[in-house]
C-alpha cells in the first residue's frame, strides 16, 4: 500500500471558489464544494494551508528543546516556547498551575547476565519505577513467558527473589499498543503475588529501539523496579535461559531519581465569542513528551497543529459564536494528569463546554473523529466536516477509550472528538529513541490544520449546540456499551469514578 507521504509528495492542487489553493491527497474525489463554505471557513483554509512558521516551531520544539519530561526544565523551556508563539500569533494566552505528584527522572540502569556467558544487554528504566536498592539486585532470572497465570503458575516454585522475563509481540497496530498497556497491570499485580523482586520487558520494537512507558495512572511511583530491554538482548536472553535452564542469573542496577510534588502547567489561549463568550470549544493537544527521542510524533507535531490551527483562525479574522480554547496539557504521559487538573479547576462551569477536541496520534492521515461512544453528534460533526467533502475525514467511530486528555471531559458528559489517523510511521517510533523531526511528516499536519482549525470553528460557530452534556446515569450506559468500564477498572480510574471525585457526581 502506497504510503501517505508518497500521496502527499505527489498531491495535486484544486482550486475552490476561483480563489484558494488547496493540496489535496491524490485519493480524494472531489473538490471542496464552494456551496459548502462559508467566507469565514475559506479564510481559515486559505491561512491553514498557506506558508506559515509550523515548521520552524515543531523543529525548534523538537531539536531545541526536545524530550519533555513533565516536572523537568526541558518541560518548563516547552511552556515558555508555547506561550510566546501563541502571543506571536496573537492570542490572548495564559496558564494554569496544578501540583504533579511526583517528579521522577532516569540516572541510570544496567542489567548484567551472570551464571553464563555474559554479553551486553541495552535496557531503559520504566518511567516512575523506583530504583533497586543500594548496589542493585542479584536474582535468579525466570522467564515467564507471555505473563499469563498460566506462565506464573509454571515458574511459581522459581519466582520468589527471582527477577522475571515477560515476552511482548512487535508493536504495529493501534490494538497491538492497547494490548500492550492493558496486560501490564496484571503481570505486575502477578509479580508481586509470586514474590518477584524486579521486571525485566523485552522490548515490543525492532532493530535495538528503545523507549519508555510508564504504567502509572496518576503519576504515582511503581511497586516494583522495571525495565525494558532492547527486543534482540532480550530474546537473545530468553533463548541462553532456554538452553541453559535454571544457570543464569541477573544483576539489575536501576537509579532513578523521584521528588515530591512539582508545580506544573497547562498553556491556554483563546479566541473569544462574539455572541456567546461564557461559552467553549477547546481544541487540545498534550505538549510533554518521552525523553529518549524528542517527542515529536508524541505529541509535539500536534502541539505545533494546535498553535497553527489558533493562528489560521486568528490571520483569518474568523470569531465565531462561542470562544474557542487553544489548550497545550502537561502530565498525559504520568497518567491524564493535567487534563484532569484543569476538569477538576473548571469542573463547574463545565455545561458551558460545547464539545472538546483531542489530537494526539502522531501525524497520520485522519480519517475521521473517535466520538467517545456519542451517536447524537455524528449529524452535527458531518455537518461541521461538508466543506471537507473529497477528503475522507468522514470515517467516524463510537468508541470510547482511556487513552488521551478528552477523558475526565468524556467522564464529565461533555462531548469530545479524538481524531482517529492511520498508523504510518507511528508504531515503530512510539515513545522511542526513534521519535525525532525527521519522522514526522509535515505537508500531512498542514493538513490536519485546516481539519482541525475548520471543526472547532465550525462546533463554536453552530447556532445550536453539537450535543447536550451527559448526566451521570447516561455516562454509566455510554461505558458499559462501549466497554469503558472495563478500561478504566484495568488502568486504575475506577475508584475515582466510584467515589465521584472523578466524572459527573451523581
Amino acid at each position: 500500500m502506497e504510503s501517505f507521504s508518497a500521496v502527499t509528495t505527489a498531491a495535486r492542487l484544486t482550486r475552490l471558489a476561483g480563489c484558494i489553493l488547496l493540496a489535496l491527497p491524490l485519493h480524494s474525489t472531489a473538490a471542496l464544494a464552494a456551496g459548502n463554505t462559508t467566507p469565514a471557513q475559506a479564510a481559515i483554509l486559505s491561512h491553514a494551508l498557506a506558508p506559515s512558521p509550523l515548521r520552524e516551531d515543531l523543529r525548534h520544539l523538537t531539536d531545541d528543546i526536545g524530550g519533555r519530561v513533565s516536572g523537568t526544565p526541558a518541560m518548563a523551556q516547552a511552556v515558555e516556547w508555547a506561550v510566546s508563539t501563541f502571543k506571536a500569533a496573537g492570542l490572548e494566552v495564559h496558564t494554569e498551575s496544578y501540583d504533579l505528584p511526583t517528579s521522577w527522572t532516569e540516572e541510570s540502569t544496567r542489567v548484567e547476565l551472570k551464571g553464563v556467558r555474559a554479553f551486553a544487554v541495552r535496557a531503559v528504566s520504566v518511567a516512575w519505577a523506583p530504583s533497586t536498592p543500594a548496589g542493585g539486585i542479584e536474582a535468579p532470572l525466570v522467564d515467564v513467558g507471555n505473563g499469563t497465570e498460566a506462565d506464573f503458575s509454571r515458574q511459581a516454585q522459581h519466582l520468589p527473589g527471582a527477577i522475571a522475563l515477560v515476552h511482548s509481540s512487535v508493536l504495529a497496530t493501534w490494538a497491538d499498543l492497547n494490548d500492550e498497556y492493558a496486560r501490564a497491570p496484571g503481570i505486575i499485580e502477578r509479580s508481586l503475588k509470586h514474590k518477584v523482586q524486579a521486571i525485566l520487558w523485552i522490548g515490543a520494537r525492532d532493530h535495538l529501539v528503545l523507549y519508555r512507558h510508564t504504567d502509572a495512572s496518576f503519576a504515582e511511583i511503581a511497586a516494583l523496579p522495571m525495565a525494558i530491554l532492547a527486543r534482540e538482548d532480550g530474546l537473545r536472553l530468553a533463548r541462553t535461559l532456554a538452553a541453559h535452564p535454571g544457570a543464569a542469573r541477573a544483576h539489575l542496577s536501576i537509579a532513578n531519581r523521584v521528588g515530591g510534588p512539582i508545580e506544573q502547567q497547562n498553556v491556554i489561549a483563546e479566541i473569544r465569542g462574539r455572541e456567546h463568550p461564557e461559552e467553549l470549544v477547546i481544541l487540545g493537544a498534550h505538549l510533554d513528551s518521552w525523553e529518549l527521542g524528542t517527542g515529536a510524533l508524541d505529541n509535539g507535531c500536534n502541539a505545533a497543529m494546535v498553535i497553527a490551527a489558533a493562528r489560521a483562525i486568528r490571520a483569518a479574522a474568523a470569531v465565531p459564536r462561542r470562544t474557542l480554547q487553544f489548550v497545550l496539557f502537561s502530565g498525559e504521559e504520568q497518567g491524564l494528569v493535567g487534563s484532569n487538573a484543569y476538569v477538576q479547576r473548571h469542573r463547574d462551569e463545565l455545561d458551558r463546554v460545547a464539545a472538546v477536541i483531542v489530537f494526539d496520534s502522531g501525524s497520520g492521515r485522519v480519517t475521521g473523529y473517535s466520538l467517545g461512544g456519542r451517536d447524537d453528534i455524528e449529524a452535527g460533526v458531518r455537518e461541521v466536516l461538508a466543506p471537507l467533502e473529497g477528503w475522507d475525514v468522514d470515517a467516524h467511530t463510537l468508541d470510547a477509550s482511556t487513552g488521551t486528555d478528552n477523558l475526565d471531559f468524556l467522564l464529565e458528559g461533555v462531548p469530545t472528538l479524538v481524531a482517529n489517523q492511520e498508523e504510518s510511521n507511528y508504531m515503530i517510533n512510539y515513545h522511542a529513541a526513534t521519535d525525532t523531526f525527521d519522522k514526522v511528516d509535515l505537508p500531512n499536519v498542514q493538513n490536519e490544520v485546516a481539519i482541525a482549525a475548520l471543526t472547532a470553528y465550525g462546533i463554536a460557530e453552530r447556532a445550536a449546540p453539537l450535543g447536550p452534556r451527559q448526566t451521570r446515569a447516561q455516562i454509566e450506559e455510554l461505558m458499559q456499551r462501549t466497554g469503558l468500564d472495563q478500561q478504566l477498572k484495568l488502568q486504575g480510574y475506577w475508584p475515582g469514578w466510584e467515589s465521584s471525585t472523578r466524572g459527573r457526581r451523581p
